[in-house]
């Protein structure tokens, strides 16, 4: 029989995590461990991709609109301004609620880019993945789509690429012309994908009195959504003690019927009349935030009353993301 070889003590060198590249899942772990990659190293990095960051545009100027923008406005832009200035051929860049085709992002002909909201994303993370998406755009070919892809777990995030202190200032459209700067010169698919988009498009306008709030026609009625950044539990209390006292309207024939979890925050919704348009609300929007912040202020518990509309509010609650 042939002898065996001697083992030797001598070990695997060992690599930092910094170090340590990502391979196929089956494969060892270039760490050494002697264990199959995704059950190393590689179930780090996958957690650090898939896991759900709850506000991913906290610190952002404008968080509500961004919420709003992803979930509730049909067609919408905002001019964006990056910390570190626009690259040389890049004149512009402007985030839209939704692209033609669902394009993550498009680089204009001349330049310009446009980045998609409402896409959908591979990670857990939007910020990470929309800034990744921005990253790519800039260095695209004029004329020409970015398509979507898995951003690196250790890719930068839009709090990382956007100027902290500019305003976010969205552009609520009709319909998404906006898509090409000529629509009557634009290809088949593109004309059609914008029909399709325009026929789809609930009228909505963004208030002025008021942040973040849109006015919105459907054919059953119009409503108001309303994105606020305050904490979800403090907020619930304050509405419960408005909608006890009855003072949770916005007018005669109006009625706060439930609110949405999107994005970390809480998007009351009211129903309005259908006679009730976006400046008829102007006024009403602006007392009730008045009344609001009286409400938030309080410190007694709530009243048997306030915890019953209370629990109703919280039973009407449909979360979004």
């Amino acid at each position: 029989m042939a002898k065996k070889r001697p083992q030797t003590g001598a070990k695997r060198p060992q690599l930092t995590d910094g170090e340590i590249p990502v391979v196929g899942a089956r494969e060892p772990c270039p760490c050494g461990s002697g264990r199959r990659y995704k059950a190393c190293h590689g179930r780090a990095a996958a957690h650090a991709v898939t896991e759900l960051v709850q506000r991913p545009f906290e610190g952002l100027p404008g968080e509500c609109d961004w919420v709003a923008l992803r979930e509730l406005v049909p067609a919408a832009t905002a001019a964006l301004t990056l910390r570190e200035g626009l690259p040389e051929g890049v004149p512009s860049v402007t985030l839209a609620t939704v692209l033609p085709m669902a394009w993550p992002a498009l680089r204009r002909d001349d330049g310009s880019v446009l980045i998609g909201l409402q896409n959908d994303t591979a990670s857990g993370d939007i910020s990470r993945d929309l800034a990744d998406t921005l990253l790519r755009a800039l260095e695209a070919e004029p004329g020409s789509p970015v398509q979507g892809r898995r951003a690196p777990a250790e890719g930068p995030r839009l709090q990382d690429l956007l100027a902290p202190e500019a305003p976010f200032e969205p552009v609520v459209h009709e319909g998404f012309e906006f898509w090409v700067p000529d629509a009557q010169n634009a290809t088949p698919e593109v004309a059609a994908s914008l029909e399709r988009a325009n026929a789809a498009a609930i009228p909505t306008v963004r208030l002025e009195s008021v942040d973040a709030a849109y006015w919105c026609r459907t054919p059953e009625k119009n409503h108001l959504r309303w994105v606020m950044p305050h904490p979800e539990e403090r907020l619930l209390d304050a509405l419960a003690r408005l909608h006890a006292a009855g003072r949770s309207r916005l007018g005669e024939g109006t009625r706060l019927v439930g609110s949405f979890r999107a994005h970390g925050l809480t998007v009351p919704v009211w129903d309005l009349p259908g006679e009730m348009g976006a400046q008829d609300v102007e006024k009403p929007a602006a007392e009730f935030a008045e009344r609001l912040a009286e409400a938030l202020a309080a410190e007694a518990p709530l009243t048997g009353d306030e915890r019953r509309a209370r629990g109703g509010l919280t039973n009407r609650q449909v979360t979004l993301s």
